[in-house]
């Protein structure tokens, strides 16, 4: 692996029994690690195990409440970010934070743009911003695309290309790959191996197992903000590692599938929609169904969510929930029993700096009001009964969401549309940036809403999850439905067939 025959070179960070809390919760407890300089150092955990925390801390997001950090041998205390910049320590966090009035360019090289005469050099920052994406792999990404008109996916890669133009002596990547496609992941796997041969230290935090097994050259598996151990890379396997984490052995990634309900009435039908990136698809949906929605990045499965939702503006064609007409806005769609879980939760699900209470009370205030005014013991109360169907852990009700780990904020969504009793659920990434723990949570969630009656659309990018949910798979490209698989059919071949065009199976 990239990075072991550099470990003669020594200690890059030491972390001496750090600690760390938010309010009541304990992220991290007496936390002791060393990683050496030139390697690939993997931090695996559940939600909440104090990943990211560690990761940050590293990076001067955050400083520890006790203990010490030591860089390259010095005790240091970082205030800020910039701090640690100034040693060379670059984060890629796991929360987006682009500046969406500028280009990709001016984003990637913000604060150290190129300048002549005292003025930004446009074409030497246009030719410094193509290397280097041409370098990462992502040169298909315009240098001169606003950014916060970009996909998430597409903005993940800018936040990429920001770390590598630092040159950074240190990396801290927390689930860089979360929002990626398969080839943009292998070409980042590529950079990420090609940085630690450079003598680059690079802490990936990733929940994809079968990744940090690849990339690795040592483990280390945190529980409940405490070491479990730290171990070769090499010697271990996703049941091993699994087994560290979670304290126990995993069951089946995937809960038993219900068979198909091919006589159920149906509860959404779309009929010859166009909206934005959707062009005349119609599908049926229904109840007790996961009807997945598979495709590469840019085909046109979030925006088809969307507009069925209602959130993009619809050119042409009907929706219909259970005989109900959706039209107008998302408060019709919810009204007819419409909720959807949307793909990035920072930018369009919650409200991170309000209250976890508000965040999820926020579409049903009907339910806790009375005489026009939020009743705040019922709302609590209300909102403590959902959050514990779908097994939110840490921080209290009163907390910013912020203040959750990215797999419990995932589950805040979820809490926010069961108290709708919805009828259709649109379920866009559901996992991105989950542990496998809460990951058979949610699917498991997912399991017993159909067998409530509810019609469940999933969209993923990972094939393994649509095949493992699914009892039907549409595939999308360019806008439109290119395939309809069932049964048998359902493979990841039959998928990516489709999806590249290799199969032209009508849907």
């Amino acid at each position: 692996m990239a990075g072991l025959t550099d470990n003669l070179q020594g200690a890059h960070v030491e972390l001496r029994d750090i600690s760390k809390s938010f309010g009541g919760t304990r992220a991290l407890e007496g936390v002791s690690l060393t990683i050496n300089k030139g390697t690939i150092h993997a931090l695996v955990g559940e939600n909440g195990a104090g990943k990211s925390t560690l990761g940050k801390i590293i990076a001067g997001v955050h400083s520890p409440d006790e203990g010490q950090l030591v860089i390259n041998g010095e005790p240091v205390r970082f205030h800020s970010p910039r701090d640690a910049i100034a040693r060379k320590i670059i984060l890629i966090a796991q929360e987006l934070s682009i500046v969406s009035s500028l280009s990709v360019a001016e984003n990637v090289y913000l604060g150290i743009e190129p300048r002549r005469l005292g003025f930004q050099d446009r074409r030497q920052l246009r030719g410094k911003y193509a290397e280097l994406a041409r370098g990462a792999g992502f040169a298909d990404l315009p240098g001169d695309a606003n950014a916060g008109g970009l996909r998430t996916a597409d903005q993940q890669k800018v936040e990429i290309l920001r770390a590598l133009s630092r040159q950074p002596a240190l990396i801290v990547m927390d689930e860089p790959t979360a929002a990626l496609s398969r080839p943009e992941t292998e070409a980042l796997h590529a950079v990420i191996r090609q940085l630690a041969a450079g003598g680059t230290t690079v802490i990936l935090v990733s929940h994809y197992l079968g990744e940090v097994l690849e990339l690795a050259d040592q483990v280390t598996i945190l529980r409940d903000g405490h070491v479990v151990h730290t171990v070769p890379a090499s010697g271990q396997t996703e049941e091993t590692l699994l087994s560290a984490m979670l304290g126990r052995s995993l069951d089946a990634a995937f809960p038993p599938k219900r068979p198909a309900p091919a006589q159920a009435p149906v509860v959404l039908s779309v009929r010859g929609l166009s909206a934005p990136g959707v062009h005349n698809v119609s599908i049926q949906l229904r109840a007790g169904e996961i009807l997945g929605l598979a495709g590469l990045v840019g085909a046109g499965r979030s925006e088809l969510a969307r507009a069925i939702y209602r959130a993009n503006k619809v050119s042409s064609g009907s929706v219909a929930v259970a005989g109900g007409v959706v039209t107008g806005d998302p408060r019709s769609a919810m009204r007819a029993g419409v909720l959807m879980i949307p793909e990035s939760r920072k930018e369009q699900g919650l409200l991170l700096g309000r209250p976890v209470t508000e965040n999820v009370s926020l579409a049903s205030l009907a339910q806790v009001a009375a005489g026009g005014l939020v009743r705040t013991g019922r709302e609590r109360r209300t909102v403590r009964d959902v959050l514990a169907r779908v097994d939110v852990r840490g921080g209290s009700q009163a907390a910013p969401a912020s203040a959750l780990s990215g797999g419990n904020q995932q589950k805040l969504l979820f809490a926010r549309s069961l108290l709708r009793d919805p009828k259709v659920l649109i379920a866009d990434e559901p996992t991105r940036g989950v542990d496998v723990g809460a990951k058979r949570a949610i699917y498991q969630l997912l399991a017993e809403l159909t067998e409530a009656g509810v019609g469940v659309l999933v969209i993923s990018s990972d094939i393994e999850e649509v095949l493992g949910l699914a009892h039907r798979v549409l595939v999308m490209r360019g806008g439109q439905v290119v395939a309809e698989l069932a049964g048998d059919e359902m493979t990841e071949a039959a998928i990516l067939g489709a999806a590249f065009g290799a199969s032209e199976k009508g849907a």
